[in-house]
């Protein structure tokens, strides 16, 4: 009963991210759509999305996106054993991380045009220059991202995830403001709004709202430079640090290889890996951060049989959800750009242009789900080393590749960029995922790509009269104006695939429809519970 309702609890956490995760990304879909609006795929957006390269690598360097993944073991053993001991841990690695990023956002603001000549070499002097005015404006928000993620860690080990799900809201919402409301008071030009809205956005979301948060249950800061488990902390990110595993690094790939394939590829890249991302985010990034602190928890115990269990669950839950999801954005990916991007300075072309781009990143989807479980599982065993390796070897492999098959392929760069991408993380998750295996047993693996295949088989006839329904109304809806074809055609669509794929499960895979529905219906039983209180 204990390992259901853990498993319950991880669902409801995945559920509470997953939704974040959703809103995110569509607050992200929102300020893309405006940049596409305002400036299209052209020099000043693929300026502004080159501009992130910098600060992205700093925060990766630093190992500021795993910075929860490595704190919170560590964390969770010190507060069972001294609390005391606990907090002066945790002022210790705060001290050094933001000594640590301070130091290297200004060393890079005081390098930013020499910075913006390597990341985009097929960038013009003029755009050069620009690069480096965004970059300066950008890069001090890296100073509130790493301190940030070390509260966060707090959070989490307190289970209390509606705050980490709020901060990628907040910090998009600011960016949104910035790029809209500065330059019509006067304070911005072209995309410099956007950049400040990062800068804020950063302050608020990622630092200051967790600081509050975890000051109400309880906050103790002991800032200090010596501690004796500092020197595990150094060993389990070191990894982290010396390694670059594609999966971060594929966007800044996009982004400097992107440079290289002609004005407007790297928006056009950047628009089709936003789109990508939401099945990532909302199903594999959500399952992966969901499960880590139960994960984390059974291996301190060293309870490897339920440890196996939810690491199985995680991953088969994850396939059943995300593989339908991506089949049917495979099948709407125009009519999704279009809808999204559309309008103003982005046209039709352009949006024909992403739409293959987009098919290829989509393939890696359910590649993505297993990769971002798998990890955390080895994060959850204090093993940062092996996701590191793997992941290494995969970006050395992608770079051969990209230099390659870019100059092959001439006006198709973008394409060639696109394929090495999906390819790269499919490579890795295949890899991190066989040795599990071969470290752990099959246990935890067993069904999952089953599970895969069978939710894609169970996805065809969902697929067929989804694609009857895009017919369909492409017929009836040719006087509707374009912004409302590509609306009703997608509600219609995925109302309809939805339905076919539900009445179909319910027939033949019943457990898949518990796995998707369960988390939903607890979620609202409870609301409705306290409601009628």
């Amino acid at each position: 009963m204990a390992i259901l309702s853990a498993r319950q609890k991880m669902g409801a956490a995945a559920l509470v991210m997953g939704i974040s995760v959703l809103l995110s990304r569509f607050m992200g879909l929102a300020r893309d759509k405006v940049i596409s609006w305002q400036f299209g795929a052209a020099g000043e957006s693929d300026i502004y999305f080159a501009a992130f390269v910098v600060p992205d690598f700093i925060n990766y360097l630093l190992a500021g996106g795993y910075m929860s993944i490595t704190l919170i073991p560590l964390l969770n053993e010190l507060f069972e054993e001294d609390e005391e001991e606990g907090w002066r841990f945790f002022g210790t690695v705060f001290t050094w991380a933001t000594l640590a990023i301070l130091t290297l956002a200004v060393l890079g603001w005081l390098a930013a045009s020499p910075l913006a000549r390597l990341v985009a070499p097929g960038f013009s002097p003029d755009q050069q220059i620009r690069l480096a005015h965004f970059l300066r404006i950008v890069l001090p928000a890296q100073i509130f991202f790493l301190p940030g993620a070390c509260i966060s860690a707090l959070l989490y080990i307190r289970r209390q995830f509606v705050v980490p799900a709020l901060m990628p809201l907040i910090y998009n919402g600011f960016i949104l403001l910035g790029g809209i409301i500065l330059p019509r008071v006067g304070l911005a030009q072209g995309m410099e709004g956007f950049c400040w809205g990062v800068l804020a956005g950063a302050f608020i979301g990622a630092f200051l709202l967790p600081l509050l948060a975890v000051r109400e249950g309880g906050f103790t800061f002991r800032p200090g430079l010596r501690h004796p488990r500092l020197g595990r902390l150094g060993w389990l990110a070191l990894p982290l640090i010396v390694g670059q595993s594609v999966v971060v690094l594929d966007e800044q790939f996009m982004r400097i290889f992107g440079s290289l394939a002609g004005e407007g590829a790297v928006s056009l890249l950047n628009y089709a890996r936003r789109v990508m991302m939401v099945p990532v985010g909302v199903v594999a990034q959500a399952a992966g951060v969901a499960s880590f602190p139960f994960l984390a928890s059974l291996a301190a115990k060293k309870a490897w049989g339920e440890f196996d269990g939810a690491l199985g669950t995680a991953l088969r839950s994850s396939m059943i959800v995300v593989v339908p999801m991506t089949a049917w954005l495979l099948l709407v990916s125009p009519e999704v750009l279009g809808l999204i991007f559309e309008g103003g300075r982005f046209s039709p072309e352009q949006t024909n242009a992403a739409a293959p781009l987009l098919r290829i990143m989509l393939l890696s989807v359910p590649f993505w789900a297993l990769q971002q479980v798998t990890g955390r599982a080895f994060y959850a065993r204090q093993d940062t080393l092996t996701p590191a390796v793997v992941g290494t070897l995969a970006t050395l492999a992608a770079l051969p590749a990209y230099l390659w098959l870019l100059p092959r392929l001439g006006g198709q760069a973008a394409l060639g960029v696109a394929g090495v991408a999906a390819c790269s993380v499919a490579l890795y998750a295949v890899a991190l995922a066989l040795v599990a295996c071969r470290r752990w047993g099959f246990g935890a693996f067993e069904g999952v790509a089953a599970s895969a295949v069978r939710s894609f088989i169970l996805s065809l006839p969902a697929l067929l009269l989804a694609w009857g329904a895009v017919f369909a109304v492409e017929r009836a809806g040719g006087t509707l104006p374009l912004l409302a074809r590509q609306f009703v055609l997608l509600a219609v669509s995925g109302f309809v695939f939805v339905l076919g794929w539900g009445l179909t499960a319910r027939f033949f895979a019943p457990e898949y429809l518990h796995i998707v529905s369960a988390p939903l219906l607890r979620r609202l039983r409870k609301g409705g519970q306290r409601a009628g209180r």
